[in-house]
């Protein structure tokens, strides 16, 4: 168990925050939407919409359940608590960590929500996907950080005075 798997709604933080924890800890990092595109050679959108929300999600689901990693920070996508059996296989590599933040302020962030390759219902609210997907965040978490009002600088360090034991608790 010695990653450290993010999770939360899209524009939370969970690359920005896991490349600079990666660093800081001297771990590798994982984004699981790279992954994904590299899998499909296309971009997350365009999986999305040349192939539809299913066939994403089949592959998103093989990507997370098949992932080997060890000492390294995975950012996930925000719909990766959707597989249970994926967050199990994830959760046995490390701690997961969701990076919490008001629907408001995902708003203000996420300004390209249909380009950005977020996997959502026909007709779907950016509203309604976060009351679909936070209580599954809660269900998986280790740790909650709730990083309104913080830099990603100070989301690293939390995350590294919480979720880790010993003498990185120092930073």
């Amino acid at each position: 168990m010695s990653c450290i798997v993010l999770v939360g709604m899209p524009a939370c933080g969970k690359s920005t925050v896991g490349v600079i924890l990666a660093k800081t800890l001297g771990k590798g990092f994982i984004d699981t939407d790279l992954l994904i595109q590299a899998d499909q050679k296309l971009l997350l959108q365009e999986i999305i919409d040349q192939k539809g929300n299913d066939y994403f999600q089949q592959v998103e689901r093989h990507v997370l359940s098949k992932l080997d990693a060890a000492d390294a920070v995975i950012a996930t996508g925000g719909s990766a608590v959707y597989y249970e059996e994926a967050m199990a296989h994830l959760k046995s590599l490390g701690q997961v960590v969701y990076l919490s933040l008001p629907l408001s302020e995902i708003q203000n962030r996420l300004n390209n929500i249909r380009t950005r390759g977020i996997t959502m219902g026909p007709g779907e609210t950016l509203a309604q996907l976060y009351q679909r997907r936070v209580p599954l965040y809660q269900k998986y978490a280790d740790l909650t950080l709730e990083t309104r009002g913080m830099t990603p600088e100070q989301v690293v360090q939390a995350i590294a005075a919480a979720a880790l034991p010993g003498p990185l608790r120092r930073l």
